[in-house]
């Protein structure tokens, strides 16, 4: 059985599903990709995972570092387990690009190259948003490229963390922020 509740952010509602013992899904509601981990059978139910996961995301809106992390459950391919793990340990308040993702992807699997767009996909289908900070990973030029909550939301994540946005901007209209 699944289970889900919500969490009321500054940046608008929030879906978080749960397995009942870990964090199984995490989406702005709307988001491409929502509910991709959720069964159709599911049921709106407070858990203690599901608390622990709220009193994280208190901590990170109110600007801080939580000093925790609830227990977390992800099952994909080993390519998208690869990359979700290089972006677990991105650091709060800095970036990446997906190609120096790429890079480490390919050195982990003894490859010379590896695909920045494959990476890409794997970081836009991240099924736990915000904990798993795809929001910090941009284009190789510095654009905000790639999120499913939302450029909007991106960059609001990204100042929130006080990131040097100056040499960042915006896609499609080229804009520096």
């Amino acid at each position: 059985m699944q289970y889900i509740d919500t969490y009321r952010s500054p940046l608008g509602s929030i879906t978080m599903a749960s397995d009942g013992t870990s964090l199984t899904g995490l989406w702005f509601d709307g988001q491409k990709y929502f509910g991709s981990t959720l069964s159709a059978n599911y049921e709106v139910k407070s858990l203690p995972v599901l608390d622990m996961t709220k009193r994280w995301l208190d901590c990170y809106f109110n600007g801080q570092v939580p000093g925790f992390m609830p227990p977390l459950y992800l099952n994909a391919s080993p390519f998208r387990m690869a990359v979700w793990e290089i972006l677990q340990n991105i650091p709060y308040g800095t970036v990446v690009t997906y190609g120096e993702i790429a890079d480490r992807v390919a050195k982990q699997r003894g490859l010379k190259t590896m695909s920045a767009q494959a990476v890409g996909g794997a970081v836009g289908h991240n099924p736990i948003s915000i904990l798993i900070p795809c929001h910090r990973v941009i284009g190789n030029s510095g654009s905000l490229t790639g999120y499913a909550g939302g450029i909007d939301k991106k960059v609001r994540l990204l100042k929130l963390e006080k990131v040097d946005m100056k040499h960042l901007f915006l896609p499609k209209k080229g804009t520096a922020l």
